[in-house]
Order: C-alpha cells, then structure tokens, then sequence
C-alpha cells in the first residue's frame, strides 16, 4: 500500500548546530519550507521530496542571520532554496529507517544520508491521519560551497566546517485531506 504525506511545517523543525569558535555552539532553523513523502509496504518504492526558503534561517541573532543570508554563506539573493529528493530509501529494521538522497545548497548537489525514526501516526482531533519522523545527518559545509571562516588569533577558526542537521517531521495523509476537500 502506498500512501502520501505532506509535511506539517507548523508542527516539524528542520533545526542545525555548528562549532562556533571552536568551543561551543550556535544552533538555528530554518522556518520556511515544504515537502511530501511516499510511504509504501516497499521501502524501495518510497521517496521524499523537500524544499527550503534559504531566506528563513534564523540563529536568534538578526546580525548573524544576515551574514547567513549573503553571499558569504547561503547567498539568498541567487540561491533562494535549499532542496533535498531522495533517490532510495532502506529500512535498516525496527521503526528505522535509511534515506540517501541529493540535498542541493547554492546549487551544488552531494549525496546525503538520514537515519531516520518513525515516531508514530494516528489521528488527529480533526480526523486527519499523522505521522512523525526523527532525522539526522552531518555535512561538510564547504562541500556546498559555503567556504566563509575567519581563523582566531587563539588558533582554530571562527566558524567549524561541520554542520549537524536534525529534522522533526510531521506529516499529513493527503488521502484523507482529498477526501475532505
């Protein structure tokens, strides 16, 4: 059985941390952002689709966030999204699963790999089916071009190269939303 899910963006978080000189960390989201799953009995015959407004991250800092937005970092103005397609999905046993799939930042593409918990689905209050999903994953971020750093004059560098992405999903059956409609 396959089913359709559209991501909840007012119930999920697509959240990252980096190094920040060196010894500690700043942690922000990005706000703005759509997305569907497939689920199927197959898990090879299941894919997820996402889409990110580069514009929407937010550390908490305005300054910072500025900085992220120009051409320094995430360059908004000429990349205004960040995406992720999946090309396969495992199941890796119990309710976990493996995604590898091409996330794209300032449109340089590198192969990624989530592991994945599914959380749970029911029913909401409304009647519509729900579904929750945990993932991680680490990239380089220089990977995708985004090379800014300022080196400390304690040694190190300002800004660490890896960044560590959790998302917390949730997800509507659009089945049931169709119906509805």
């Amino acid at each position: 059985m396959t089913t359709t899910w559209n991501i909840d963006a007012s119930h999920s978080t697509i959240g990252f941390s980096i190094r920040h000189m060196v010894f500690s960390k700043v942690r922000g989201r990005l706000l703005k952002y759509t997305g569907a799953i497939q689920l199927d009995d197959d898990p090879a015959k299941s894919w997820v689709e996402a889409a990110v407004d580069a514009a929407s991250i937010d550390t908490g800092t305005a300054q910072r966030d500025s900085h992220l937005r120009s051409a320094d970092f995430f360059d908004v103005e000429r990349f205004p999204e960040l995406r992720f397609r999946s090309t396969r999905v495992d199941d890796v046993g119990g309710d976990r699963l493996r995604v590898v799939g091409n996330l794209t930042i300032r449109d340089v593409s590198r192969e990624v790999v989530l592991d994945v918990e599914s959380t749970g689905r029911g029913a909401d209050p409304w009647g519509n089916q729900r579904i929750g999903f945990v993932a991680k994953t680490s990239i380089d971020r220089k990977d995708f071009g985004l090379q800014w750093n300022q080196v400390l004059e304690a040694g190190g560098v300002l800004v660490g190269d890896r960044v560590d992405i959790e998302l917390d999903i949730q997800a509507v059956n659009t089945a049931a939303r169709d119906k509805a409609a």
